[in-house]
């Protein structure tokens, strides 16, 4: 997909007049600078902002609390002990499962220990577990810790696939190399869909595909993907996938997170897990210690450990409703990909060879964010981004995270943010 953009702000206005999803920033708090005006904010692939719609349905549940105690739990209007079924089809949606494929509970890392003490069976023969380098370090300590676990050592049972020298990207074929070189002995193929350093997003379809043609598992980390863009992991076979929804889905800070397992292990309730009483079927929850054998629930409700976090679910409940109401990932991505395109545009329009993107140009290998690695100063050239209103991250040694949102952020943004990156650089 190309666009005739201009480096005009004209430009950028008529852009943000044409949007069709223009209103939808006004359903945001946008946080405020010095000067009274909203910030630049480019940090989302951090912490989403939030919905103004969120505050309420939080109240609401708070009153709940207030007024009904204990009896919240079977008599509110959303009653607690079901509540995480009202986040199922939405999520389901986002992420291209079946409802039964979909759980929301716990943190990321928390279900990726989960998923990992499921699917991570190391044998004598077939015990490593591949992955991206860098991954996110949370998923390398987990992942770390689960073969330590197993009485492994990670210097052994661990395959990195990394860039090539000179590049910043893992390529797709070098993922596939690496699971045909070491297919006998891989149990699991564990990647981050989206790559939280340099935004690029990995063809799941073919890597599932490779991996599972030698009876090898995959999984992915969604934490940069969901709400970012499209997904279809039912259709693409994926094994299981985990994610947090505090960034692109916008559901505040260590918000309940999401695991997916595919249907043809949700339903197997003989697959190996560790339980606890929300993953047990709800006919003999209630029976506590007259049924002291965990049968569980057949679908992904069956990796549930506890009762549902009430105040951590509600802000998404107001979040995911959002989404639906914007019409889903198609529309928002499509938004998306002219936004930053069109940053992409102004920063080679700006001609500076003192910075370069590091995230890949093609548009179906990227989300929302680009990442830009500044040659000279790049500290400095941080500070004085956020000193002018921007509000993105820095990654060591090098590297400007900016991730425009097509929920919130505008045509606009981006060229007042390239007008201020080449001001200061």
């Amino acid at each position: 997909m190309t666009f005739a953009f201009s480096a005009d702000e004209d430009f950028a206005r008529q852009l943000d007049a044409e949007d069709p999803l223009r209103h939808f920033r006004e359903k945001f708090h946008l946080p405020l600078g010095k000067d009274g005006k909203p910030l630049i904010y480019f940090a989302g692939n951090s912490l989403g902002l939030m919905p103004k719609s969120a505050r309420k349905i939080v109240e609401h549940e708070l009153d709940n609390w207030a007024e009904l105690a204990v009896d919240a739990h079977h008599r509110a209007g959303t009653p607690w002990y079901s509540y995480h079924e009202t986040l199922r089809e939405p999520t389901a949606r986002l992420i291209g499962a079946q409802p039964n494929e979909v759980i929301c509970m716990n943190s990321l890392t928390v279900n990726l220990h989960l998923m990992l003490a499921t699917f991570y069976r190391p044998t004598k023969s077939r015990n490593k577990i591949l992955m991206e380098e860098p991954a996110f370090p949370s998923d390398t300590y987990a992942i770390k810790s689960q073969i330590v676990h197993h009485g492994l050592d990670p210097k052994d049972a661990l395959i990195l696939a990394r860039p090539r020298k000179g590049e910043f990207t893992v390529r797709t074929e070098e993922i596939i190399d690496l699971i045909e070189k070491h297919a006998d002995h891989v149990a699991v193929v564990m990647i981050g869909a989206v790559n939280f350093f340099t935004g690029q997003l990995f063809d799941i379809e073919k890597i599932t595909r490779a991996a599972q043609k030698h009876g090898i598992v995959v999984g992915f980390d969604l934490a940069h993907a969901i709400g970012n863009v499209p997904l279809a992991l039912h259709d693409w076979n994926v094994d299981f996938a985990v994610w947090c929804s505090y960034k692109y889905l916008n559901a505040g800070p260590g918000a309940v997170a999401g695991a997916f397992v595919h249907e043809r292990h949700a339903t197997n309730t003989k697959l190996p897990r560790l339980a606890g009483w929300f993953g047990n079927d709800p006919d003999t929850r209630f029976r506590l210690h007259l049924e002291p054998d965990f049968i569980p629930v057949p679908s992904a409700d069956g990796w549930q450990i506890s009762n549902p976090p009430i105040f951590s679910m509600a802000p998404l409940r107001a979040s995911l409703a959002i989404f639906e109401e914007a019409g889903g990932m198609e529309v928002l991505r499509a938004k998306s990909i002219k936004l930053n395109g069109y940053l992409q545009f102004l920063l080679e329009h700006a001609g500076s060879s003192r910075f370069m993107i590091i995230t890949p140009r093609e548009a179906g290998s990227r989300g929302c964010q680009l990442s830009i690695l500044a040659r000279e100063h790049p500290k400095e050239l941080f500070n004085k981004l956020e000193a002018a209103g921007v509000k993105c991250d820095f990654r060591e040694p090098n590297v400007i995270r900016v991730a425009p949102a097509p929920l919130y952020n505008t045509f606009h943004d981006v060229w007042r943010f390239s007008r201020i990156l080449r001001e200061h650089h």
